[in-house]
């Protein structure tokens, strides 16, 4: 299955992370959550080869396993012109994983390194810094039948903390909760939903409740090839909290070795909200 975090928070994008949820009902389904873990037996699945949450936005709902470490890193490029406004966007997006069980992973991601150029009126804005980092829990919570009969499904919580650059950060620590699942199908094929929702702050500085609803099918090419496609609202919200974010995605991966995998997508924004262009290329290794 291509699952991903691929464009989660695009620099352009009005809402800056699209895996947000309410602060205090979210923290409290976390901590029950977190509690809950130490009492799940764990979830033993047969190693077959590396299962990454990029490059597209539906993450996958297996874990790196118990003890193994996977790193995944991109380079990504968005674009848009809206009203006049030529916007461009460059960010280096990394997601780290670390088996603590067998159905359980500790998660820390962010956007890297980001700089953007905005254009309007014959002037020009440049910014440069650091984008903010997440932590966050993936729990595998079922497998998936062979057949195609029940999905594999995996709770991911995370919390976004203001710990970018003053040009990118934003305000307190947002939580959110996505729930995955994916089917394996006839012919290698794959399908993929996520659902969820986020907390952020408006540009009044108001919190405000988004959600996340996106599919995914993973599609073989050839022995190490799979493409995917895709429908993601990556942030779906009132035009006062900064409108819907929904694009339409494709991609490929590569899998070179069972713990290396390189990959590429596209992203074009179907709504307002949403940059007109996004692409991205990256590289995941599991050790």
């Amino acid at each position: 299955m291509l699952s991903s975090t691929a464009l989660r928070s695009s620099p352009l994008a009005t809402s800056p992370h699209a895996t947000r949820g309410t602060q205090s009902r979210l923290a409290l389904v976390m901590a029950l959550a977190a509690a809950g873990l130490m009492t799940v037996p764990g979830i033993s699945r047969a190693d077959e080869g590396i299962a990454t949450d990029r490059p597209d936005f539906v993450e996958s709902s297996d874990t790196v396993g118990k003890g193994r470490f996977q790193i995944e890193t991109s380079v990504a490029f968005d674009r848009d012109k809206s009203n006049g406004v030529r916007s461009r966007a460059w960010s280096t997006p990394t997601l780290l994983r670390w088996g603590a069980w067998d159905n359980v992973e500790l998660r820390l991601e962010t956007d890297g390194a980001v700089r953007t150029r905005v254009s309007a009126d014959g002037q020009t804005d440049k910014a440069s810094g650091f984008a903010d980092s997440s932590l966050g829990i993936k729990w595998h919570i079922a497998d998936g039948a062979e057949d195609g009969s029940s999905p594999g499904m995996a709770w991911l919580f995370h919390v976004d903390a203001p710990s970018g650059s003053s040009e990118f950060k934003g305000e307190g620590w947002r939580p959110s909760a996505r729930l995955t699942a994916e089917w394996d199908l006839p012919r290698d094929l794959s399908a993929g939903i996520m659902a969820g929702l986020y907390q952020e702050r408006n540009s009044e500085n108001r919190r405000y409740v988004g959600g996340i609803l996106a599919a995914t099918l993973g599609i073989p090419l050839k022995e190490s090839w799979r493409a995917f496609v895709e429908v993601a609202g990556q942030s779906l919200t009132s035009n006062r909290n900064g409108g819907k974010v929904v694009t339409l995605d494709a991609g490929l991966t590569w899998q070179l070795s069972p713990d290396l995998q390189l990959d590429t997508a596209v992203f074009r924004g179907i709504s307002k909200a949403a940059p007109d262009w996004s692409w991205t290329v990256g590289v995941s290794v599991r050790f």
